[in-house]
């Protein structure tokens, strides 16, 4: 008899579980067992046995070859049990190691689509460069292409203009002698006072119009004549014919023309006229043309070329920081009116309207006007020194309109004197607008002021009140400054200077303003970052308040 733990085959490995497997086993091999016990129970000893047991009538004998036949069985299942046990381990290691098989595998996919995405990549990038290097290479070739059609392009218009100069050269010779030709004609034929050479002259500048437009210039020669009325012609160019004539004196070896043989020059004096209207005015050049008989385009030449003159000329003579004995009178003038002691001046900052810019449009936007008048304002700013008279003592034109009064103070002129140490002793009255600095008094903006707080500020107020006023006449003299103008950004700083050189000699001349023309200042002011720059001139600004009240100089206006 074969037992069950040496004679049973092993169980395969896959499949079923493995305690399945050991169960179907099991009973395959017993039931082989049986099948096989049968044929060989005759010869076998095994087969003996058994009938010996089963005759054998002796019970307890029996019961002892069952108890064995019990533990027999009993060691085969148990050997069953741990073979099956075995072969379970050996499936779950077989198991683990073709899971980290498969793991590896799937690194290894990775890693190599991967570095396959890595390799697209890159040639993607190679094949981007290389088509951005011909884009740019065809970009290149383009405008050589463009720039030698252009360079021929202008080649052929000199040629074309060396031409057309030459052929007026030719045609403005064969006038001239055709005009010689008619005059010695014309003076050879007349006999009588008539035929002078006033006439043959007259015959000339006839010839020489026929190259000019003819426009009528019947305004300006009404103006220009010595019965034309004063008031008039003081309501028109802001000033009297004295003032006038001593401009066109000042300007005349400036911008005085010579005539050629195709045209008479336009005189000094229209020159002049030409800007002065155009500035008090602020007439498109288009009326101006008219009114003078002259081109838009000559109009709008005359102006920046009298403008030009006048700040070369005009300006070292009536604008002009004042020497040491003009500070004294400037101090003197002013304490005696408001009790401050060395006030040299007093500062005030106004915008002037443009016309958009094509370039840094945000920094030309003036967003206080904005917001006030609901329409988009661009400007630039003015910065003016006032003196006791009235007249302009130092101007920084030009800044862009967005930039507050203490910033516009800071890259000007007159703050770099300051920090040279040539407003030594001196004070320049601002408004709230600007800085508390070594050189400049401005009022109190805290709350809850004292009354000589109070006080100082009434005193402050006056004398800024000077600037305000002379701006204020500025700009009802010359309207230009009060609308957008025609000129280009760039052109504006002449003009504008030429405007407070004319308004100084207006005023130093006593050329009154008319009522019907005044204007109102409308500008915003700003508070500076850093009201209070200056610890020293702190306390003397509150030794000066406190002086003004016990001295009897504060007012009781703030009551």
């Amino acid at each position: 008899m074969r037992s069950p733990s040496n004679g049973r085959p092993p169980s395969a490995g896959g499949g079923a579980p493995p305690a399945a497997a050991a169960d179907d086993d099991d009973f395959a091999f017993y039931c082989s067992f049986l099948q096989d016990a049968a044929p060989a129970s005759a010869t076998s000893p095994l087969a003996l046995a058994l009938d010996l047991d089963l005759d054998d009538p002796n019970p307890t004998a029996a019961g002892m070859t069952n108890g064995r036949r019990r533990r027999q069985r009993g060691a085969a299942d148990e050997s069953g049990a741990a073979a099956g046990e075995e072969v379970e381990a050996e499936v779950k290691k077989e198991g683990k190691k073709r899971s980290i098989a498969k793991l590896l595998t799937s690194l290894a996919a990775l890693e190599a689509e991967e570095h396959a995405d890595r390799a697209d990549a890159s040639r993607r990038e190679l094949a981007l460069l290389e088509s951005n290097a011909d884009t740019r290479s065809q970009a290149m070739m383009d405008y050589y292409a463009k720039m030698e059609s252009s360079f021929d392009a202008t080649a052929e218009s000199e040629a074309s203009a060396r031409s057309k100069r030459s052929r007026l050269a030719a045609s403005a010779a064969a006038a001239a002698v055709v005009a010689a030709e008619e005059s010695a004609a014309a003076a050879a034929a007349a006999s009588s006072a008539s035929a002078s050479p006033t006439r043959a002259a007259g015959q000339g500048h006839h010839q020489r119009r026929l190259w000019v437009k003819d426009r009528s210039r019947a305004w300006w020669d009404r103006c220009n004549s010595a019965d034309y009325p004063e008031e008039e012609f003081r309501r028109a160019f802001r000033m009297g014919r004295e003032t006038f004539d001593m401009i066109c004196d000042a300007l005349g070896s400036s911008v005085a023309k010579e005539d050629t043989m195709l045209r008479a020059a336009i005189p000094v004096r229209q020159r002049v006229a030409v800007c002065i209207w155009r500035l008090a005015t602020g007439e498109p050049l288009r009326l101006v043309s008219k009114r003078f008989g002259l081109g838009i385009s000559t109009c709008h030449k005359l102006v920046l070329e009298v403008c030009a003159a006048i700040k070369s000329v005009l300006m070292p003579r009536f604008l002009q920081w004042p020497d040491e004995p003009a500070a004294a009178r400037f101090k003197e003038s002013f304490e005696r009116s408001s009790g401050v002691p060395g006030v040299i001046g007093a500062m005030y900052t106004t915008h002037i309207p443009i016309i958009a810019p094509k370039i840094s449009v945000a920094a030309y936007f003036n967003r206080r006007h904005t917001e006030r008048n609901q329409k988009t304002s661009y400007s630039i700013t003015l910065q003016g020194v006032v003196g006791p008279d009235g007249a302009f003592t130092d101007v920084c034109i030009g800044w862009p309109g967005s930039m507050p009064d203490d910033q516009v103070l800071e890259k000007s002129m007159l703050h770099q004197r300051a920090a040279a140490g040539m407003m030594h002793e001196s004070w320049l009255v601002g408004g709230a607008s600007y800085p508390l600095m070594d050189w400049v008094l401005v009022p109190y903006t805290h709350p809850n002021l004292t009354w000589t707080q109070h006080a100082f500020n009434e005193k402050v107020g006056e004398l800024r009140r000077v600037a305000v006023e002379a701006f204020a006449r500025l700009k009802a003299r010359w309207a230009c400054l009060q609308k957008r103008t025609e000129v280009k950004l760039q052109d504006l700083p002449v003009v504008l200077g030429a405007c407070c050189v004319l308004h100084n000699i207006c005023e130093l001349r006593g050329e009154e303003v008319d009522p019907a023309i005044r204007c109102e200042l409308v500008d915003d002011e700003t508070t500076p970052e850093n009201p209070v720059r200056s610890e020293t001139a702190k306390h003397a600004r509150d030794n000066i308040a406190h002086n003004l009240l016990h001295r009897g100089f504060g007012g009781t206006t703030f009551f």
